[in-house]
């Protein structure tokens, strides 16, 4: 699927890949955080030792930072998504919306959707863009 990214988050990506070295693929900016989707196998580059690399990125924008790992598939991409929660399986559905239900353990639920939600809604947006997923429900 084709993203069109604001003049905003053409700025951070550039930024971010300059400061860090990985690759982005996608960039979604909120008044509070800014979500990067890194390319896969670029996490490691991204963060940097401790941690420093993106604190680095985080500085520079004055909003804290959000990694999530970009996969080859649609279900890996859910998974990736909603890290750090334990999922345990993933299925399409596509009847007359495309649904992402995915398998969590109990005690990652909270994990998966995050402080308000903010966790979830940032996998459906993400996955809405790059694989025209509608939904995802945790079951």
């Amino acid at each position: 699927m084709k993203v069109t990214l604001s003049d905003t988050a053409r700025r951070y990506i550039a930024l971010f890949e300059d400061e860090t070295g990985a690759t982005a693929h996608d960039c979604l900016v909120f008044d509070d955080r800014v979500v990067f989707l890194v390319a896969a196998g670029d996490m490691a580059t991204a963060i940097g030792p401790g941690g420093r690399t993106v604190q680095s990125v985080e500085r520079r924008i004055g909003r804290s930072v959000e990694l999530v790992e970009d996969a080859d598939t649609p279900e890996a991409f859910v998974a990736s998504a909603l890290a750090p929660a334990a999922v345990r399986h993933v299925t399409l559905s596509e009847q007359n919306d495309t649904v992402a239900y995915v398998e969590v353990a109990e005690a990652d639920r909270g994990v998966a959707i995050g402080s308000n939600g903010k966790t979830i809604d940032t996998a459906r947006e993400l996955a809405r863009r790059h694989y025209g997923i509608d939904d995802i429900q945790l079951t």
